[in-house]
């Protein structure tokens, strides 16, 4: 068992990896191989993720201030402002695909897609605060891969410019304020009583890791033509 709150998020991270196969659309991307309709969807479909991730965060962090754990407080408020940044970058992302603002909020998010958001919007509402830190601490990590392959991928093979890449650049890049604040809530956990990473942890972040790749099996099937 991990003794100290490092190497209980390290263990957490590589507990929860997803396997090579996990994603269906993002090597497809990275190949340019993909369907440039998928990538929209993916830019359209985060104009709902996003605003219902931050909203979640802000209730968590209200949930565990309210409970006096103010490091995971620190935490989701963290996570909130960032989506807020994240989701001022969309707009470029979007308009490099060729949509307007109508056909935007026209669109329709599909099922598949929405469904990591909606656990999220679960979590805040029933996980236990600093369970939930470190199940989005191991999503986080593969999110973060994905995104840093994008950055790559869409200028070569789809000719998109830098300012359009900004969404994924923003989630690709480090974020060692955010990991401090990550390591500060589990220590402060570990302080309160042991914690049980094999419990509601790994219950908490395989679901999302699951609604993670539903979101991308769901864009993938059109992209690759099935």
């Amino acid at each position: 068992m991990a003794r100290t709150a490092q190497e209980l998020l390290d263990a957490v991270v590589v507990e929860l990896a997803p396997d090579s196969a996990a994603n269906p659309l993002v090597p497809f991307i990275e190949d340019g191989t993909a369907n440039r309709s998928a990538i929209t969807a993916l830019a359209l479909e985060q104009r709902s993720v996003i605003p219902a991730d931050r909203r979640s965060f802000l209730h968590l962090a209200a949930r565990s201030a309210d409970a006096g754990e103010a490091e995971c407080a620190a935490f989701f408020r963290t996570l909130a402002e960032g989506e807020a940044l994240a989701f001022d970058r969309l707009d470029a992302l979007v308009a490099a695909c060729g949509v307007g603002k109508t056909d935007a909020d026209a669109y329709e998010p599909r099922a598949g897609c929405q469904a990591y958001p909606a656990y999220v919007a679960w979590l805040a509402l029933n996980g236990t605060p600093v369970d939930v830190v470190l199940a989005l601490t191991a999503n986080f990590a593969a999110w973060g891969a994905y995104c840093a392959t994008l950055v790559r991928a869409l200028p070569d093979h789809y000719g998109f410019s830098e300012e359009a890449c900004g969404f994924f650049a923003f989630f690709a890049e480090p974020a060692p304020e955010l990991e401090r604040r990550a390591l500060a809530a589990v220590r402060a956990g570990m302080e309160r009583g042991p914690l049980d990473p094999a419990g509601s942890v790994l219950r908490y972040g395989k679901l999302l890791q699951r609604y993670e790749a539903m979101f991308w099996e769901t864009l993938a099937d059109p992209a690759r033509g099935l």
